[in-house]
């Protein structure tokens, strides 16, 4: 059964290190969570490490210069992870051709092709597409994409998803990301590689950034991975082994959260079990 902790600091000295996911858990997209902050912080005087591991469409440097945007505290984390950096390294080796087309919003997301010799093209030139999220997450749903995922499909083009996130929160907005149009592409038949959480590339690189971090080799049993997505950042620890602690206050709230922001014993339960889920602990906000 899934623990219901009240603070990072319950599981002090049973881990090393941090895979920690950065919206609904460090942020809520407009400015970082002050009790996450404080509660990486102490992880860190203590001698853990800290990887923020997110789905960002975009590289860690990317990442970086928005945590700055919003006065992250840097000594809350010693290095980023994203999967925008993982699919700019697939981009890079060549494995989705020179021709893309790219569906999102340039001005956010033009990073990923920094050092990629790819053209942007329109869609009947492409050899693949490259979705790091819909070109206006505001006013535009996965639906508004119908008739280009269908005519993509046709032409049986493969898909690279840079965020394989449904959908993200903007502080009281929620708005759909990449994996939203990953997954419409699927059921019309199109072949899609997701490039972030769950899937094993972007631990792989994880361990990498850790390793170099920490100065040393962290061994699994020593790093818990920390997120608010079911099907993210949980069954991402899941498949790796790793275990989790699930942040209810984030996606899931409304469905787990008692009056006091504390996960309710027979709600979180029940979600668990409907997920197919078993982090090993729960809170509600990070701290």
């Amino acid at each position: 059964m899934t623990e219901i902790i009240d603070s990072l600091a319950d599981l002090s000295g049973r881990y090393d290190a941090l895979f920690c996911d950065v919206w609904g858990c460090y942020h809520d997209g407009v400015a970082p969570l002050p009790a996450a902050v404080a509660a990486l912080r102490a992880f860190r005087a203590g001698g853990g490490a800290v990887v923020l591991l997110t789905n960002a469409p975009r590289p860690p440097e990317s990442v970086r210069l928005q945590l700055d945007a919003m006065r992250a505290p840097e000594d809350s984390w010693d290095v980023i992870a994203s999967s925008g950096g993982a699919a700019r390294d697939a981009l890079r080796r060549g494995e989705w051709g020179v021709r893309v087309h790219h569906v999102g919003v340039w001005e956010k997301d033009a990073a990923i092709f920094e050092g990629v010799a790819a053209e942007r093209v329109r869609l009947e030139e492409a050899e693949s597409l490259v979705v790091t999220g819909l070109r206006d997450d505001r006013t535009e749903t996965p639906e508004d994409y119908d008739d280009l995922l269908t005519e993509a499909a046709l032409r049986r083009l493969p898909m690279l998803c840079a965020n394989p996130d449904l959908v993200v929160d903007y502080g009281s907005r929620r708005a759909w990301c990449a994996g939203a149009l990953a997954a419409l592409y699927r059921e019309k038949g199109g072949a899609v590689t997701e490039y972030g959480k769950p899937h094993p590339q972007i631990y792989d690189h994880a361990r990498q950034v850790l390793t170099e971090a920490a100065g040393r080799v962290i061994p699994d049993e020593r790093i818990l991975c920390v997120g608010d997505g079911i099907r993210t950042d949980v069954a991402g620890a899941a498949g790796e082994g790793l275990d989790c602690l699930f942040i209810a206050a984030g996606l899931a709230a409304e469905e787990v959260l008692g009056p006091d922001g504390v996960p309710e014993r027979g709600r979180l339960d029940r979600f668990l079990a409907e997920a197919k889920a078993a982090p090993r602990y729960a809170m509600g906000l990070l701290r």
